[in-house]
């Protein structure tokens, strides 16, 4: 759509027709405008799945690695064939606007929002949400670059002040959401928190550098709720207000129009920016939606990895990796990397997984593709040569650990969707490993705070009325008359229906419990609350919100427990109510737990299985009451006993391996006795297939680390995310994640860029760096594959500057590439650097400065591996 038919249409509206369109008709959609073919324009939650509008698990999602995950690939193309299956996703559901991806960064390892951010780095952070944004927006849906801007921790979110310099700013936290920009994306989320004072939703950050200095044109929409003025907010560049109908703007927004305190001007450059993402979306007269930026086909094909080599150069001399025509140029705030590949050899398919590039059905291609892309982000942290196991010389598994049969695939909050299945690693083991193999699985004591979460649903419940697994929802008026009834798979639901005249929700269920003892019921939700089981109230009070972080009241309330002793074999009816009331919301959870097992007799039966087993998988994890949106963790020990179990079978069995089932870091205080550690982040809906895969050797673990794991919590360069009085300085500057851990000198448990693979690599030689046409530069880094198995390596590039004028990091990441080869082959890497990554920002002069002279360039595995150096004279 041409700006000229933006204006035409514009101008068609009057005052009142204007400011309606500025706020949410509802929670997830906008209005339509019939005068001129408007229609609604549909949004969802998305950074590991299109929920779609609304949360009803009936509705089922693809449900991606979490997008730590995806920071772990180091992998644009892969990248961007998941944004465009979120695309088709999308589409499939009848969503426009995808709020995806969040482009904040890994600060503290304590935030409890870190499983949805890709990195602590701005490079690999910009460079992969580009890669998300242009796979969505090349299927005529919308990408969301969120939250803009220092939304970087949970606690106070919505009133947080962060502190902090301009450099800091432009140089960290700005860099990805201007890669974003770079990359076409078509929405930017202005965060809840204030930078400097002021709120971001009133921020002259949207204005300049957002709108201004890099020229973005699409809409600037709020955070749900995030709008707390309404003059301040509408004479900044803030454009639409979610969600609606109610909210600061309306009513409101239309008399400051009218008495001047508004220019008419602010309106109509909203109004224009909205109608012209209606265009892009097809939300417009009929018009069909926007092929998304950098159209081409990716480059690498339906299995070439991103900025890698595909095929194997010669075992005498390196061969030579050429870019690709036509491929999309990946370009970030700091850097810019090029897809690699040999000139000659085919694209290559994997057989061993059954990937097919031929059309095929689009669920199996979905689950191969989720399938593959996890196995690729898991992050082999230890390897003492028991992996990969080979199933011929195994006669027995041991698999211990809750999480090995109910993993965690996705972070809590709004991020989370509803998988239409869920692989575990036990199931995948029992699927991939011969029938002749003897697979035992032993639980293990309960981590704390894993029980007592989960929705009473099929395993337990039943509906009273229909006997389907599940449970029944009714809605009831003052009076108890049911105004609405229906069926629900499970006892979390967050956005029921409400008919006029509700009062009441309520669930009940006929609850099999399959064991003797006390069970654990509970029901979350604010206001009036009641359960009750077999007739008799175990609960019954007023619980008022404690905040209003939407997080909270509308997708995961507290739960408030009761025990209750149950015999197996006998089932209970449980009633569970709540009254609606103003300010509460409506999300409604009545959970059910089991009987805990006694710790002792568990550990010990966990302890006997692996000394039996020729080898032995220990699946340990964070739980749900950690790693969600809307509070921060406090810790990253893992939940008590799970070190203990691991310290004691690993104790029991040299041959265990350790897979670690967290969305961010965690500490590992046994990590040196385990005889491998493979970090498989929130994997998604077929992670136990992943797992299976590479325990078993089928791929190699292809993951990097995004961010820098420490060894303990008290280590860590940066900590803070409690503010106090309100606000949260950055007073660590410059120097987060790798680069904090340099300033200090202090040795993380693991590097960023760590992972090993199933191969060796020998960095062999840096060549001189070669000017690029953008003022950069290419620098060749050839190494050798010394191992026994076909590999890939990331190949990454820092640069140092100690004799700077103005303070630096010890050393920043500055481009990498990945590579492929066979064993005993020789590759080089071509990596690009563009000249962002050379200069700072000054602030006095507000633009970018080229310092003179020569930087050091050093290349190697990971940000404490570099082993190759070489000069830059600028």
């Amino acid at each position: 759509m041409y700006d000229g038919d933006v204006e035409r249409l514009a101008d068609k509206l009057d005052a009142v027709q204007r400011v309606r369109l500025l706020t949410g008709a509802d929670t997830w959609r906008t209005r339509p405008e019939p005068d001129v073919g408007l229609r609604e324009i549909v949004f969802s939650d998305g950074p590991a799945g299109v929920r779609g509008p609304g949360w009803d698990e009936r509705f089922t999602s693809a449900l991606l690695p979490s997008p730590t995950a995806l920071g772990a690939l180091w992998d644009e193309v892969r990248v961007r064939r998941l944004g465009e299956l979120l695309g088709d996703e999308a589409r499939r559901k009848g969503v426009y606007v995808l709020l995806a991806p969040t482009l904040n960064l890994h600060r503290s390892p304590l935030a409890g929002r870190h499983f949805e951010c890709f990195a602590e780095d701005p490079l690999l952070a910009g460079r992969t949400g580009a890669a998300l944004i242009r796979g969505v927006q090349s299927k005529g849906v919308a990408a969301t670059a969120k939250h803009y801007v220092a939304n970087d921790s949970e606690t106070g979110r919505l009133t947080l002040d962060v502190r902090l310099d301009e450099r800091v700013l432009r140089e960290l936290y700005l860099a990805p959401f201007e890669a974003a920009v770079q990359a076409g994306v078509w929405l930017v989320m202005s965060a809840y928190n204030k930078v400097n004072g002021t709120t971001m939703s009133e921020s002259s950050l949207l204005a300049d550098p957002l709108e201004g200095e890099w020229g973005f044109d699409g809409v600037v929409v709020s955070d749900w709720g995030g709008v707390r003025s309404t003059v301040a907010s509408a004479v900044a560049a803030q454009d639409l207000e979610m969600p609606g109908p109610g909210g600061p703007w309306g009513e409101a927004l239309l008399e400051a129009l009218r008495t001047g305190r508004v220019p008419a001007e602010a309106l109509e450059r909203k109004v224009r920016r909205l109608l012209r993402l209606a265009g892009r979306v097809g939300a417009l007269g009929g018009l069909p939606a926007t092929p998304g930026p950098a159209e081409s086909a990716d480059p690498a094909g339906p299995a070439g990895p991103a900025g890698s080599a595909q095929g194997a150069g010669s075992a005498e001399s390196p061969e030579r990796y050429v870019r690709t025509a036509g491929a999309p140029d990946p370009v970030g705030a700091r850097g810019s990397g090029s897809s690699l590949r040999a000139a000659g050899p085919a694209e290559v398919t994997d057989p061993e997984l059954g990937i097919d590039p031929a059309p095929a059905d689009r669920g199996i291609r979905v689950r191969q593709e989720l399938r593959a892309a996890a196995a690729a982000s898991f992050v082999l942290l230890e390897n003492r040569g028991v992996l990969p196991l080979d199933p011929e010389a195994l006669r027995s598994v041991a698999v211990i650990g809750m999480h090995a049969e109910e993993p965690r695939v996705q972070g809590g909050g709004s991020s989370e969707v509803f998988p239409q299945r869920v692989v575990s690693p036990l199931d995948g083991l029992r699927e991939a490993l011969p029938p002749r193999v003897r697979v035992v699985y032993e639980p293990g004591p309960a981590p704390e705070g894993g029980g007592g979460s989960s929705p009473l649903g099929a395993r337990y419940g039943r509906d009273p009325e229909s006997g389907e697994p599940g449970v029944r929802l009714r809605v009831l008026d003052a009076a108890g008359a049911v105004l609405c009834s229906e069926h629900q798979p499970s006892g979390r639901v967050l956005e029921p229906a409400l008919p006029p005249g509700a009062h009441t929700i309520e669930l009940a269920a006929v609850l099999h419990p399959d064991a003797t003892g006390p069970w654990t019921l509970g029901l979350g939700g604010f206001g009036a609350l009641q359960l009750t089981v077999k007739g008799t109230t175990l609960l019954a009070g007023e619980f008022p919100p404690g905040t209003d972080d939407p997080a909270v009241i509308h997708v995961r309330p507290p739960q408030h427990t009761v025990r209750v002793p149950l015999t197996a074999g006998r089932p209970v009816h449980v009633v569970a109510r709540r009254a609606l009331a103003p300010g509460t919301g409506r999300a409604t959870v009545l959970t059910a737990a089991p009987p805990v097992p006694d710790p002792a007799g568990a550990l010990a039966a966990a302890v006997a299985a692996a000394r039996l087993a020729d080898a032995v998988v220990v699946v340990v994890g964070t739980t749900e009451g950690g790693e969600s949106e809307g509070s921060d963790r406090e810790s990253l020990r893992l939940p008590v006993p799970q070190d203990e179990l691991v310290a004691e079978i690993a104790r029991a069995n040299p041959r265990t391996v350790v897979v670690v089932n967290s969305g961010g870091p965690v500490e590992l205080p046994w990590r040196e006795a385990a005889g491998a550690v493979l970090l498989t982040w929130f994997p998604g809906q077929e992670g136990g297939h992943a797992v299976a895969d590479v325990l078993l050797g089928r791929v190699e673990p292809g993951g990097r680390l995004p961010t820098t794991w420490p060894a303990a919590l008290a280590e860590a360069p940066v900590r803070t995310t409690q503010p106090i009085d309100g606000q949260l300085p950055y007073e660590e500057g410059l120097h987060i994640g790798h680069r904090g851990w340099l300033r200090t000198g202090a040795q993380p448990a693991y590097w960023f860029g760590h992972g090993l693979g199933y191969t060796t690599w020998e960095f062999e030689r840096i060549g001189a760096p070669e000017p690029a046409p953008d003022g950069g530069f290419e620098v060749p880094v050839t190494l050798r594959n010394t191992g026994t198995r076909e590999g890939r390596q990331v190949v990454q590039l820092h640069l140092s500057r100690p004799d700077s004028a103005v303070e630096r990091p010890v050393r920043w990441l500055a481009g990498w590439a990945a590579v492929e080869a066979e064993p005993g082959r020789r590759v080089t890497a071509y990596v690009r650097v563009p000249v962002r990554a050379l200069q700072y920002w000054n602030p006095g002069s507000r633009g970018w400065v080229t310092e003179p002279g020569r930087f050091d360039v050093l290349a190697g595995r990971s940000a404490g591996d570099l082993p190759l150096r070489t000069g830059l004279d600028v």
